[in-house]
């Protein structure tokens, strides 16, 4: 049964199975990141599960499409690795919405954009397929037998023809996992001693340094790439422009209330196709979950089994890859971009990318 209501524009979201299970696809970019980010600095987990609630609704509504809200990946895998403090995290992140929301609504990214070409855009989204891959066989790792349980429930699902089925299905039994370890969890509300964990002292430079890796993996694939993806495969002409502005708008106003610095993203999108979302539905039903988590089961996301959420991510990487891939010209250049975001990082990669494409046009090499 599905519930369709139209919105401006003509365009109708849809409250689904195929929504719910879409939904799923993006949380999987989100969940391991954020937990970390709560185990390991002093920020809400509740609190970051609220905003990044929030932002799926009011993100969605506006694109009209089922667009991502995930965590800075450049800036939160400093903090957890310990190489910049909370403070220096969270500011880092206002500086980024500073910088995005100029980039944004002076049309600078649109610009700029016709010297960085197609292939590299598609090389920052194969970039982000093979760092998914990475992550989610590292989550693997953590517990072996778990992930074979999950890949096989996943392949049967698949063989028997319900892919969309298969990332729904492995969260559930993660859950329940979840539950048996540490019971049903009592309500609670966000705590507010979370919030401004930050004050000048933080502006230092490894905050710079920070902001400045984040930057270019922002404008690569949470802009550029996740445009191109909502043209793919939404039909949705949403500018790098616009992106830009509603990043940096969205951090500046959530970061200083216990947020984590949030961002667009190509693998969030991609999930959300991958398993079958194709509306507003996705965002509202991920929305609403990530509020009621917050509020019912923050012990459940702790405790949840990371090993079954990386065969999960596998899954994500294969639908990204493959687009990435097939909508490709230049190939060896797309796939040399998506190797070196992976072995250096992807802000490096698309700058690089940038440089090689703009020799190969100049001189007609391909």
């Amino acid at each position: 049964m599905a519930i369709t209501v139209t919105i401006r524009d003509d365009r109708a979201f849809t409250l689904s199975w195929s929504e719910a299970t879409g939904a799923i696809g993006d949380s999987v970019t989100v969940l391991p990141i954020v937990v970390s980010v709560a185990v390991l600095t002093d920020l809400s987990l509740a609190l970051m599960l609220v905003w990044f609630g929030v932002f799926q609704i009011v993100w969605g509504f506006y694109y009209r499409a089922p667009i991502s809200v995930e965590p800075m990946k450049a800036v939160a895998a400093l903090v957890i690795a310990g190489s910049i403090t909370t403070g220096e995290l969270l500011v880092a992140g206002l500086l980024l919405a500073v910088v995005l929301l100029a980039i944004g609504t002076t049309g600078s990214l649109e610009r700029f954009g016709q010297y960085i070409g197609s292939p590299v855009v598609r090389g920052i989204q194969f970039g982000v397929a093979l760092v998914l891959v990475e992550t989610g066989i590292r989550l693997s790792s953590t517990n072996l037998q778990l992930a074979a349980l999950a890949a096989v429930v996943a392949t049967v699902l698949i063989v028997l023809g319900y892919w969309n089925m298969s990332g729904f299905v492995i969260l559930l039994l993660g859950g329940a996992l979840a539950v048996l370890s540490t019971g049903l969890p009592s309500p609670s509300f966000p705590p507010t001693d979370s919030m401004a964990l930050f004050g000048p002292g933080n502006f230092t430079l490894p905050a710079l340094e920070a902001a400045v890796a984040q930057l270019a993996m922002t404008l690569g694939n949470a802009a550029l790439a996740t445009s191109v993806l909502l043209a793919d495969y939404f039909d949705r002409d949403v500018s790098a422009d616009e992106l830009s502005t509603s990043m940096g708008l969205m951090n500046l106003v959530a970061i200083p209330f216990g947020a984590l610095p949030m961002c667009h993203g190509s693998g969030g999108v991609a999930g959300k196709y991958a398993f079958g979302a194709r509306t507003v539905g996705a965002n509202v039903i991920l929305g609403l979950g990530y509020i009621s988590v917050a509020l019912l089961a923050v012990g459940i996301i702790t405790a949840y089994p990371v090993a079954m959420l990386g065969v999960i991510l596998a899954l994500i990487a294969l639908q990204l890859g493959r687009t990435s891939i097939e909508k490709a010209d230049e190939y060896p250049l797309v796939i040399g971009i998506g190797i070196l975001g992976l072995l250096v990082n992807l802000g490096v990669a698309f700058v690089v990318g940038i440089v090689v494409h703009l020799f190969v046009r100049r001189y007609e090499l391909w």
